[in-house]
């Protein structure tokens, strides 16, 4: 199994940058792609970004292509998600998740950090 915590959360004016990371917590970190997604006010949870356990493949949502970028750091057990040029529509509750594979079912879940961006 795998415990993750995200951290990294807060408030920031648009166009401004903040630095997601899940700490991961078991010896088998580095066997799971992980992804990040997120959830907004009265919106269902959508895909944000996906890394392969290596870190040689990336997904993104075409909304955050350019301006996010994920990245992993196996020896620290912790997953990363940069995010620049944030617009007041990335406002939201954001998971991290782990999977057996980059296209499986996620089956661990943060318990999310709030992201909130001011116009």
């Amino acid at each position: 199994q795998v415990q993750l915590v995200e951290s990294g959360g807060g408030l920031v004016q648009a166009g401004g940058s903040l630095r997601l990371s899940c700490a991961a917590s078991g010896r088998t970190f580095s066997s799971y792609a992980m992804g990040w997604f997120r959830q907004a006010p009265g919106k269902e949870r959508e895909f944000v970004a996906a890394i392969s356990w290596s870190g040689g493949t990336t997904y993104y949502a075409d909304s955050v292509k350019g301006r996010f970028t994920i990245s992993r750091d196996n020896a620290k057990n912790t997953v990363y998600l940069q995010m620049n040029s944030l617009k007041p529509e990335d406002t939201a509750v954001y998971y991290c998740a782990a999977a057996t594979t980059i296209q499986g079912s996620y089956n661990y879940w943060g318990q999310g950090t709030q992201v909130t961006v001011s116009s």
